[in-house]
């Protein structure tokens, strides 16, 4: 038993689904992105008898990162995972949260609801996306890292895909998965520019990590300004805590990749806000994780293209109004490997299945984001039917 287990974690695939190895081509699979998505995936792909090598541009796994949820049918696909648990072990435990004025003055509070992780009395596990991601990385093992790199072009035939990098020397692989984001470098690849695909809300949002200066005890609090939200809550079981500020606005033109830009920005736009908000932006300028983008949605008719597929925000963003990214990732990537282990040899009838099975959920809970936006009333059973919109099929392997 020890042994068997050995095997597990070191290689991802147990002895009685190396069976598959034999009978499924398109085995090598190359995945853009090592966040929640892509992990998952490797972690499904693995277990159904496929090769994923990762291409990830961050030099190593990523840190920081927000409170994010595991809902509805995700809770499923975690528990097959044998993670449900161990997610569990890690969630937030968050009491509730305040809203105050300029001065810090108390304005309300609630112990039902917080703004990260809507109803605390529930199933929901809110829990650090790096705590998350490092249970799915854990949970993979064995799968070809290639960090600090990125995809530069592709090139399809009949048989494969020949794939360049930035940095690695060009390789060939079956399959590739678009699994990195909102801004996809495999989607612009082979899909085209991003404007055609990405719709703005109206809104832009930043997340990063600071000291717990504010002594909070698995708490949030918040400000509001004229068109906008800055606030903090405790993470890490109060050791730390993570800001998080929002504000609408028009569609800003700037580069995703400059992130001293995106800093001056929102410097720009909270100057002379009350309440910690100096503080906070002080903070921003030494962050090891700032995270800064618009609240969008991707919408692509066809979330394939002959041997290149996408899945989770790159394929279909509902923005972070819709509370149900990280849900819809670990959805996505199931349902993704389940539908290439079901028909071996043929990506294509895969890939179109994929879809089918996923797109009504998609649109459910792209509709939660685009009404919150709208200012449209979006009640708790609107997310709840939205989470779990889809009925998961007990995949091969």
């Amino acid at each position: 038993m020890a042994a068997t287990a050995a095997r597990v974690k070191a290689g991802g695939v147990r002895d009685t689904e190396k069976r598959w190895e034999k009978f499924v081509p398109n085995r090598s699979v190359l995945i853009s992105g090592a966040s929640v998505t892509g992990l998952a995936l490797v972690y499904w792909l693995q277990r159904r008898g496929f090769q994923p090598t990762v291409v990830e541009r961050s030099p190593g796994p990523r840190g920081g990162g927000q409170a994010i949820d595991v809902r509805g049918a995700a809770l499923q696909v975690v528990e097959r995972m044998g993670l449900l648990e161990p997610i569990r072990a890690a969630k937030t435990d968050l009491r509730g949260m305040s809203f105050v004025d300029s001065r810090g003055e108390e304005l309300s509070r609630s112990t039902e609801a917080t703004l990260t992780g809507g109803l605390i009395d529930n199933d929901d596990v809110e829990i650090m996306r790096d705590d998350l991601t490092t249970l799915l990385s854990d949970a993979g093992g064995g799968a070809e890292y290639l960090f600090g790199d990125v995809i530069t072009a592709m090139t399809q035939d009949g048989d494969g895909v020949e794939v360049t990098f930035r940095h690695s020397s060009p390789r060939r692989f079956d399959l590739v998965i678009g699994a990195d984001g909102l801004h996809s470098g495999v989607r612009r690849l082979a899909f085209g520019p991003e404007a055609e695909f990405v719709r703005f809300l109206g809104s832009y949002i930043t997340i990063f990590t600071v000291e717990n200066f504010l002594g909070l005890d698995h708490w949030q609090m918040y400000h509001t300004t004229d068109n906008g939200l800055v606030g903090v809550y405790s993470a890490r079981h109060n050791t730390e805590a993570r800001a998080m500020l929002r504000f609408a606005s028009p569609e800003l033109d700037f580069d995703y990749h400059d992130v001293k830009q995106q800093k001056e920005i929102l410097a720009e736009h909270f100057a002379g806000v009350g309440w910690e908000t100096p503080r906070l932006l002080e903070r921003m300028w030494e962050a090891p994780d700032f995270f800064f983008d618009s609240t969008s949605q991707a919408c692509l008719e066809h979330w394939s293209n002959g041997r290149v597929a996408l899945v989770g925000d790159a394929a279909y963003c509902a923005s972070p109004r819709a509370g149900q990214g990280t849900s819809m990732a670990l959805v996505g990537a199931y349902v993704l490997a389940g539908e290439l282990a079901k028909s071996p040899g043929d990506h294509e009838a895969a890939f179109t299945r994929y879809q089918r099975v996923m797109q009504g959920y998609v649109g459910k809970n792209q509709q939660i984001a685009r009404d919150a936006a709208a200012g449209r009333t979006v009640t708790q059973a609107d997310r709840a039917d939205a989470a779990n919109g889809i009925t998961l099929e007990d995949y091969p392997g």
